[in-house]
């Protein structure tokens, strides 16, 4: 039983690697910069897409992954920008099949902001296509989030510690937890932000500049 198990999962997981790379191959013959977003709920994501979409001057499209995602979309809909929503219904992750269905919509933007599913495990294995991984988390969410979820934070491109302003009063060390990203991760860009108060969100810009400007 465990057998057949492993085999599905690993054919599962193969058939995404093959569609991840022919969403790949379609975002840059079309010159755009994919940007997978990934944290638990209430880290910030959506937050992080609005505060983006009111500062860069480049087109830019949102995919946002949700198990239902009306909330989510009234939200970003607002700022006139090409958006796709995506029910997963039971599913707790995107995969590159899902992705596959909407990207042909945003062949006139320069980057893709997709906001994976709300949680820290299950998006982990599934490539979507994407050139960078953002993991972002919370301070509220205690200062051992980075320790317990090691794989998201081993795969990501840039690390993001959010809502630093309120690490004293939930007795949070965010110190810790750049250590702890850093451990697992020494090559990943580490940005401490508080969306709220703006700080480190220029260093977030800094980041989608040079991405845009390597494609």
């Amino acid at each position: 039983m465990h057998r057949i198990e492993i085999d599905a999962e690993m054919d599962l997981l193969s058939e995404n690697k093959r569609l991840a790379e022919k969403n790949r191959e379609y975002l840059k013959s079309k010159g755009i910069t994919a940007i997978n977003i990934m944290g638990a709920i209430g880290s910030g994501k959506t937050l992080l897409i609005e505060k983006t979409l009111q500062s860069v001057d480049y087109r830019v499209g949102v995919i946002l992954g949700d198990v239902i995602c009306k909330a989510d979309y009234e939200r970003v809909k607002k700022y006139d920008v090409s958006v796709e929503p995506i029910n997963t219904g039971k599913e707790c992750h995107l995969d590159a099949h899902l992705i596959s269905h909407v990207i042909q919509s945003f062949s006139d933007v320069d980057l893709i902001l997709i906001e994976n599913v709300g949680n820290l495990v299950c998006p982990v294995d599934f490539d979507l296509g994407e050139d960078y991984r953002v993991v972002m988390v919370s301070v509220t969410e205690g200062d051992d989030v980075v320790e317990k979820h090691p794989e998201i934070f081993r795969l990501a491109d840039v690390i993001i510690i959010n809502k630093i302003d309120l690490a004293e009063a939930v007795e949070a060390d965010v110190d810790k937890m750049v250590r702890d990203a850093k451990r697992i991760n020494g090559s990943a860009r580490i940005i401490k932000m508080d969306l709220k108060s703006g700080k480190g969100f220029d260093e977030w810009l800094e980041f989608l500049r040079d991405a845009v400007k390597v494609r």
